[in-house]
């Protein structure tokens, strides 16, 4: 299946399993309210954990009530496109079903051509990964269609995935805060020469 039979899929409130830019993760369109209030509903999350959201463009971020300063902007530019999540304050009411009352939202800027043509086309994804809150991370379509069956409507898949979590950075704040090291390690606001996270 191509990237338009997807795309019409989530723009019509589907949920999909598709490979992301570090493990398969269970996507719906973010701006969807039911399909992100679907999505809630099959994995289970908690609450005070809202989901990350994909992007493919900063610019983004201002469809969800998010602005940068000038210090954001270049942390920004130096850490994306890799796998880096960043959390960002919103505490807009019209987004609470994204928020979950927690008045923050998470976002990643992903690397890698098919991904970004999907986002291009649905706009910014809610993307979890592809499990049930408290079991291990589907790393194949099999596996992820064992966790939700039918009530997932499309299955794309890239073989085992084995990739690392995302780096979660937190910029509510007067600086950056890591609260996970994943794919690509940071030391205080510096990334790791090494890391190969782009």
């Amino acid at each position: 299946m191509d990237s338009f039979s997807v795309s019409t899929i989530l723009k019509n409130g589907g949920l999909a399993v598709i490979p992301t830019d570090t493990i398969y993760g269970v996507v719906a369109r973010a701006l969807d309210r039911k399909a992100v209030e679907r999505l809630f509903a099959i994995r289970r999350k908690t609450p005070q954990k809202p989901f990350v959201i994909l992007i493919d463009n900063i610019s983004r971020l201002k469809e969800f009530g998010v602005t940068l300063d000038a210090k954001q902007k270049k942390f920004l530019s130096d850490v994306w496109p890799r796998k880096v999540s960043i959390i960002f304050p919103c505490a807009k009411r019209k987004f609470s079903y994204l928020h979950l009352k927690t008045n923050t939202l998470a976002f990643r800027l992903p690397k890698g051509e098919k991904l970004n043509t999907l986002l291009r086309k649905t706009g910014p994804l809610v993307a979890p990964s592809a499990n049930p809150e408290g079991k291990k991370p589907a790393e194949t379509i099999a596996e992820a269609k064992n966790y939700f069956g039918t009530r997932v409507d499309v299955y794309i898949g890239a073989g085992r995935l084995r990739g690392k979590p995302s780096t979660v950075i937190s910029l509510v704040g007067s600086s950056p805060k890591v609260l996970r090291q994943g794919a690509v390690k940071f030391v205080g606001e510096e990334m790791v020469a090494s890391s190969g996270g782009r």
